[in-house]
């Protein structure tokens, strides 16, 4: 799978302004963990749900797809490995979790490959991509799929980003004929099958996204294979009835491709831009992760996360906003804008708006670059946020929250430390678990014996419960994972 990430990122991915050598971490007795410490404070009420993040930071450790409950508790965390897009999704009508994990380029971008897996972490699909690709240090990777996308359709297909480094006539904006940047790609995937089934480049289509209209101007170093110049940073993909909107962050714009591949309209967050005329509150740029809801043929909501910033350009507070998109007049009105008052946020890199409920019209902000996320209400209030690091020193591309349950493939874990030849603490956990609420403690006569006899029981108390019995008469205990009385996870039998 992917190789570790350490905080020599760039500061498109990651503003690393670290200033000290790790950030706060939690440790456990029955796995080797150390995810970051996650703060949640909570002014009003919350929508259900468990916090899902992929952190990177300046050390290795707790750089894993992790999963935290409202109580700042560890739930699940996955590999060491550089993740992104760690959320639940829809496929065939069942709940899985996915995420991308690769290899981050310096650049702004990755190589990398999507999981799927089920609710006893399985994984049951694995997504790749191949084609004729060129990376900045040349080297064939497994496959090509970028971190910035990885959403899953109702029709089973999974959409995602990619990025080609391209040899192209850069002249006209100050550049050289034979210079290279990036290529914005997105390609829709069967899942079943991993093939493709379409695919789009920006570079096709010039005459509708012109270089030259890029807010990313071209370095005094870029432009070389190794440091291509990037006009486009397509960041998110939308199914629509006929077609595809995509989110290019450099050019401040959603795109409306049809299914042909051409470019049917584009929403600026500039004034006097585009094809449409968006109020005052619509303006944006620097965005990331648009999103569609209520799609007719006169109109449409439009979400999404508004950096209005760069890590060389600070210009607003960062805010989440939602649009309605009039088709017929060419009008943008704004519905929503997200933001802390007491708590103003801007956002260099990164970011996602993430609708909870139609019902309660609960929001999730991810904050990208800062190590935060956010819960807004239907009045747009925070009623909580959690943060997971120092601002600029911790980031996770994309923060989620979402509904999930989990009984793993996996047994509980226990450690068992004796204090008297009668007596021992144990501690117990089973990574991943949501449902169960108590353990239950035997002892055991041998290592494969199949009468244990019941000790006690305790309350689960967050990722790892610590017990401690007494009037012990055998060397060996085994802890059972339950619901009530009902046993979902048994131990193994362990010697202490």
């Amino acid at each position: 799978m992917a190789r570790l990430f350490y905080a020599a990122c760039s500061a498109l991915l990651l503003a690393t302004q670290a200033a000290a050598d790790t950030f706060p971490y939690d440790a456990y007795r029955t796995a080797p963990y150390l995810p970051p410490q996650i703060k949640i404070t909570k002014s009003g009420q919350t929508d259900p749900g468990y916090i899902f993040v992929g952190p990177r930071g300046n050390q290795p450790q707790g750089t894993a797809a992790l999963i935290y409950d409202e109580d700042g508790n560890l739930v699940y965390e996955g590999p060491e490995e550089v993740t992104a897009n760690f959320r639940v999704q829809k496929l065939f009508n069942e709940d899985v979790i996915t995420f991308w994990a690769g290899d981050m380029m310096d650049l702004g971008f990755g190589y990398g490959t999507v999981h799927i897996l089920d609710n006893t972490y399985r994984e049951i699909f694995t997504v790749t991509l191949q084609d004729n690709f060129i990376s900045p240090d040349g080297v064939t990777r497994d496959s090509y799929i970028d971190l910035h996308e990885s959403h899953v359709t109702d029709r089973n297909t999974l959409l995602v980003t990619a990025y080609n480094v391209t040899q192209h006539d850069l002249s006209s904006i100050g550049g050289k004929p034979d210079d290279y940047m990036l290529d914005g790609m997105f390609f829709e995937i069967d899942i079943a099958t991993n093939e493709i089934v379409y695919q789009w480049s920006a570079l096709d289509h010039l005459q509708d996204i012109p270089i030259e209209v890029s807010k990313q101007g071209l370095g005094e170093d870029q432009g070389t294979q190794d440091k291509p110049w990037d006009a486009y940073h397509i960041n998110s993909v939308e199914l629509m009835d006929e077609g595809y909107i995509i989110s290019l962050r450099h050019y401040w714009s959603g795109f409306y491709i049809h299914n042909n591949g051409t470019v049917m309209w584009q929403l600026s967050g500039e004034r006097n831009a585009g094809d449409f005329e968006i109020d005052d509150g619509a303006v944006f740029s620097w965005q990331h992760d648009i999103r569609v809801y209520h799609q007719t043929e006169d109109s449409m909501v439009i979400s999404l996360f508004n950096n209005a910033n760069t890590p060389t350009d600070t210009v607003d507070a960062t805010t989440g906003l939602s649009l309605h998109v009039d088709l017929v007049n060419r009008k943008v009105s704004t519905l929503r804008t997200l933001q802390d008052s007491s708590d103003v946020i801007h956002s260099v890199s990164q970011g996602s708006y993430q609708l909870l409920s139609e019902e309660t019209s609960h929001v999730v902000l991810g904050y990208g670059s800062i190590a935060k996320i956010k819960e807004y209400d239907a009045h747009n209030n925070e009623v909580m946020t959690a943060q997971f690091g120092d601002d600029n020193a911790v980031a996770s591309y994309r923060g989620f929250k979402c509904q999930w349950k989990a009984t793993p493939f996996w047994q509980p874990a226990v450690a068992i430390v004796r204090t008297t030849s009668d007596a021992a603490t144990l501690f117990m956990s089973w990574n991943g678990a949501t449902e169960y609420d108590n353990w239950a403690i035997y002892t055991a006569s041998s290592a494969d014996a199949v009468d244990p006899t019941f000790v006690t029981s305790v309350k689960r108390d967050g990722f790892e419960t610590k017990a401690h019995v007494t009037g012990l008469r055998t060397n060996w205990l085994q802890v059972v994972a339950r619901k009530g009385n009902i046993p979902l996870g048994t131990s193994a039998t362990a010697y202490f």
